[in-house]
């Protein structure tokens, strides 16, 4: 990488999970938008021809004349050719097995009454893909180690806290941190109603000013501005006035869409502990106790938001598979449109471009969240200037809300600790102290459901675990 004329030239990029029909895209689109970086992007993914696509895709894309970025593309067939090319930041954006691994996750507990509207970070769904995921990281953080130390490295892969934890205990100096684009919504949100409120327009998104607190998926602000305007009083009004119809997003209204909600979740945790939670309510509602949003289908309609079935995943990447092929072939282009995302600006920043506030998930060794273990991974706000992430001191979160937190944050010790072992007895631990499962199962009917959704997964599993399970 090198530095010329305000811009930087010869960024060598390394993507795990190159042949994604997601984030890739996204992250091809943004880099498609921006002049002042070029480079190489080498994709490495264990599904190759997926990989050699995106390549083509992605090439296509660069060489059209709408395009302001300037990036080549390379295909690797191992980690570790990937990594010994010595990148300036590595990506990984991977699923920790199929669809139908996740499949068993999210469905099989519902035998028991256990629904889960995400099943990626939480619940048991979110544990026994944290089994599955932790040893592939475990892997990457020794391969980073080994060959590139000097990386930046960018975690997008769910469960994130879990994912940036594995990274951090494998190779304690790395240099990663976790993206998420759950507080970039809320501040959405908060922005739209002060434009209500205000009847200003062309307000934007990083105008709202948020102090961030908590873990991936159960982060809170306990402060908020929008051009000098305290937006916890506006934030208080529009629930008092609007709690039972919730906020409706004007192009994303929550009955069109699995993804939509209506935020009334949101809105309930405002109420009983006075900050903002800043996830959707999909996520949220797996943090907290099962039977407060997730206790059966009718409550979350109630919600109004929505059970994420893996079938609907599972016709979306048939849909992805075919829109590939067309991407490939010509036949179809990607829109260069604004994704939202911020993950180009952080690179730029640690390229020495610019200088950005942004949210991110870290350990809190700085003590960033003070009331939080300095061993967590926490999602705070971090100043990015040349390599470096500059952790924002976040200070205390309230009592009331860290008691919310803190079971998940023991969790994540217990997983960590149970699929580096591995072990079962740990796992089990983690799994029925779980808000989702504690006090609505047997301990019985928690032993019979783990073990049966580990061995659905055990084809990607460590081989202990087939012992742990007998």
């Amino acid at each position: 990488m090198r530095i010329q004329n305000g811009t930087c030239r010869d960024v060598q990029v390394a993507y795990i999970g190159g042949g994604s029909h997601g984030w890739a895209w996204t992250f091809f689109k943004d880099l498609a938008r921006e002049k002042s970086m070029s480079g190489i992007i080498d994709l490495y993914d264990i599904d190759r021809p997926m990989a050699e696509q995106n390549a083509v895709i992605g090439t296509r894309l660069f060489d059209r004349p709408d395009v302001a970025g300037d990036w080549t593309f390379e295909v690797s067939g191992s980690l570790k050719e990937l990594l010994e090319k010595k990148p300036d930041f590595v990506i990984i954006s991977i699923l920790p097995g199929t669809f139908n691994h996740m499949e068993s996750d999210v469905h099989l507990p519902e035998k028991y009454g256990i629904y889960q509207s995400v099943g990626d970070t939480a619940g048991p769904g979110g544990l026994v893909r944290a089994l599955r995921t932790i040893p592939m990281f475990v892997e990457i953080a020794e391969a980073i180690k080994e060959y590139c130390p000097e990386a930046l490295v960018i975690n997008y892969t769910n469960p994130m806290t879990l994912c940036v934890n594995t990274l951090y205990q494998v190779f304690p100096q790395i240099k990663a941190f976790g993206c998420c684009h759950e507080v970039f919504g809320t501040q959405k949100i908060l922005r739209n109603m002060y434009q209500l409120v205000t009847g200003e327009s062309d307000v934007q998104r990083d105008e709202v000013i948020v102090n961030v607190q908590g873990i991936n998926h159960f982060t809170w602000f306990d402060r908020a501005c929008c051009r000098g305007v305290d937006l916890f009083p506006i934030y208080r009004k529009f629930i008092d006035e609007h709690f039972e119809d919730g906020y409706h997003d004007p192009d994303r209204n929550w009955m069109n869409g699995t993804f939509n909600c209506a935020h009334r979740v949101k809105m309930d945790l405002f109420n009983k502990y006075g900050n903002i939670a800043a996830a959707g309510d999909r996520h949220l509602a797996e943090f907290m106790q099962g039977d407060v949003y997730l206790r059966d289908p009718e409550q979350v309609r109630q919600w109004k938001f929505a059970l994420t079935p893996v079938a609907w995943r599972k016709e979306r990447q048939v849909e992805k598979i075919e829109e590939a092929k067309r991407l490939a072939s010509g036949e179809e282009e990607l829109k260069l449109e604004a994704t939202g995302e911020e993950g180009i600006l952080l690179m730029k920043a640690l390229c020495g471009l610019n200088r950005m506030v942004s949210n991110v998930n870290i350990p809190n060794t700085a003590g960033q969240i003070p009331n939080l273990p300095r061993t967590a991974v926490v999602e705070t706000n971090a100043v990015f200037y040349k390599g470096t992430i500059q952790p924002i001191f976040a200070g205390e979160m309230k009592p009331v809300i860290r008691d919310l937190v803190m079971p998940h944050v023991a969790n994540h010790e217990r997983i960590l600790d149970a699929a580096m072992k591995p072990n079962f007895g740990l796992a089990y631990k983690a799994f029925m102290n779980d808000p989702l499962v504690h006090g609505r199962m047997s301990r019985e009917d928690g032993e019979k459901l783990l073990k049966e959704m580990i061995k659905n997964t055990l084809d990607v599993l460590p081989e202990e675990w087939k012992k742990e399970i007998q």
